[in-house]
């Protein structure tokens, strides 16, 4: 619109142009819209495939992934300062503009979570194994993502946990659970382009019974990505969740319950190749008085249930993940030192599963696993389950707290 009317005034116009778009709304660097609102960031320059086989970086030839959703601070005030004044602060502009090769990685992976989660909604229906989804999402992932080592692919494993279970559920080998009709499955699973993490969840239901239990969370999760932003304490945003979730109530089999949030599950911060950086997002009040800061990226998560809003390890264990922290442990076990080279070439310091060992050819690993464990060199990471019998939802996306604004990059058309 607007920004279009300088274009014959020469090179000083050109300028003024582009420097114009930036700001506004059709992809500069704070590219214009969300890809939610189908806005003017960048477009593909070729259709992805049905069922998606193109990386992403080949249908934006150019480099330059949609912009996520872009959304002002709240005004929280520091020392007389506020969030609010960062959109006008030519220093913030030039620290942003700054970053914009590690904002368009972040976008790539962005975009590709959103084509592979768009197909996941295609297919997943009653009757198909949990192997069988994990593993259609998991190949799309890898294809759109354009995997190359530990430069860029999945950031973790594909969680489709299941009712009273909450998270941290994949199939193993040889489980050969059938989603049905009446299952309510949380699909959480991230990419990446070097470390740069987006960590994005939803739920999946058949039967409408569960429809307000669904809202109750997704409006949860978007008060917390309303509430975040600089200087904000993690403690409100806990505070306002919990506000939010427990208004709302799900009748089933006759009963009514409040939708209780789940007090021990948390969104987080990221770092590169840390899923889990260090700050913890509450989803109830009563929580740590830390500030957000800038530059920070977080996954906003919130977990919903008909239980007792408690989760506990439960079930066989599926994921793993090196301690970030560990340093050299020296290791007897021959195996285990094998089992560490074959994790650290192809995980690092990023999640994994017993099915992507499987996938990389290792076999009778579980005793060098387990010494891995033991040496506390790798974290074992159980299925987190309320009671049995209940039902639990979750949404999640990735926010980034830039200088200027605040992006939520994983947002979309569908969540």
């Amino acid at each position: 619109g607007a920004e279009d009317g300088d274009e014959t005034a020469g090179g000083e116009g050109k300028k003024k142009k582009r420097r114009r778009k930036k700001k506004g709304g059709q992809g500069g660097e704070q590219g214009g819209t969300t890809p939610a609102e189908g806005g003017a960031g960048p477009k593909p320059s070729s259709k992805q495939t049905d069922p998606p086989t193109i990386p992403v970086s080949q249908l934006f030839p150019d480099g330059q992934f949609p912009v996520g959703q872009i959304m002002d601070y709240p005004d929280v005030s520091v020392d007389g300062r506020s969030a609010k004044d960062r959109l006008t602060d030519i220093e913030k502009k030039a620290l942003d503009r700054a970053q914009l090769d590690l904002y368009n990685e972040i976008r790539e992976a962005a975009e590709a979570h959103r084509q592979v989660r768009s197909y996941v909604q295609s297919y997943i229906k009653p009757g198909l194994t949990m192997i069988d989804i994990c593993q259609r999402l998991e190949d799309a992932s890898r294809k759109l993502i354009n995997e190359d080592g530990l430069k860029r692919g999945l950031a973790f494993p594909t969680g489709c946990s299941l009712n009273h279970c909450a998270a941290h559920y994949t199939p193993n080998a040889g489980d050969d659970t059938v989603l049905g009709y009446d299952d309510v499955c949380k699909i959480d699973f991230g990419t990446h382009v070097n470390g740069h993490i987006i960590d994005c969840a939803f739920t999946v239901t058949f039967n409408p019974k569960y429809d307000q239990l669904l809202a109750a969370v997704k409006d949860a999760t978007n008060t917390g990505i309303k509430e975040a932003g600089i200087d904000v304490r993690l403690c409100d945003i806990g505070e306002r969740i919990q506000e939010v979730m427990e208004s709302y109530e799900v009748e089933l089999g006759g009963k009514t319950y409040t939708v209780k949030p789940i007090r021990n599950l948390n969104g987080h911060s990221i770092a590169p190749y840390r899923i889990h950086a260090g700050k913890t997002v509450p989803i109830v009040k009563g929580g740590d008085a830390t500030r957000m800061e800038e530059n920070e990226f977080y996954a906003i998560e919130t977990f919903g249930s008909t239980g007792k809003g408690v989760v506990h390890d439960d079930m066989e264990c599926s994921h793993y993940m090196k301690n970030f922290e560990a340093g050299h442990v020296p290791l007897r076990m021959q195996r285990a030192k094998q089992l560490l080279g074959v994790i650290n070439q192809n995980f690092g310091t990023l999640a994994f599963c017993r099915r992507w060992l499987d996938r990389l050819g290792q076999t009778k690993y579980l005793m060098a696993l387990k010494n891995l464990c033991d040496a506390g060199i790798v974290d074992p990471y159980p299925p987190l389950c309320d009671i049995k019998g209940c039902y639990t939802a979750q949404f999640e996306h990735t926010i980034m707290l830039r200088p200027t604004c605040k992006e939520v990059i994983s947002r979309g058309d569908d969540y």
